[in-house]
């Protein structure tokens, strides 16, 4: 089973992504921020994740940047970032420093989503 760890310090995508993947059979773990998705990334061993942009505490950069000073104990697969202005500075940041992609969450329905983070679960 495919493991997807989703790091947004919103309730409600949290939880309508975990909706969304689990109806699809992912296993989903869920962070709260930035410290404690750093936290669960560096234990590693995901197919997927999904981290935000802009976070209290640490932010998505943040993430990214611990995950290469501390690198997880097992490789995580694909790391992309979830925005929801198409920042370009800060997007290309995060794939500089270890995304494989973004998405913009005001842009998608619950089935677009779904047809854009496959690909990346193949």
């Amino acid at each position: 089973m495919k493991r997807i760890l989703v790091i947004d310090d919103d309730q409600y995508i949290r939880d309508v992504y975990r909706e969304i993947l689990e109806a699809e059979k992912y296993e989903v773990d869920t962070a709260i921020d930035g410290q404690e998705g750093l936290l669960k990334a560096q234990e590693g061993g995901y197919d997927l994740i999904l981290l935000d942009a802009m976070m209290p505490k640490v932010d998505g950069l943040g993430v990214l940047k611990g995950l290469k000073e501390n690198p997880p104990k097992q490789a995580n697969k694909v790391i992309l970032l979830l925005t929801n202005l198409a920042q370009d500075k800060v997007i290309d940041e995060a794939v500089a420093g270890g995304a494989k992609s973004y998405l913009i969450k005001s842009d998608m329905n619950p089935d677009q989503f779904l047809q854009k983070i496959k690909p990346f679960l193949d």
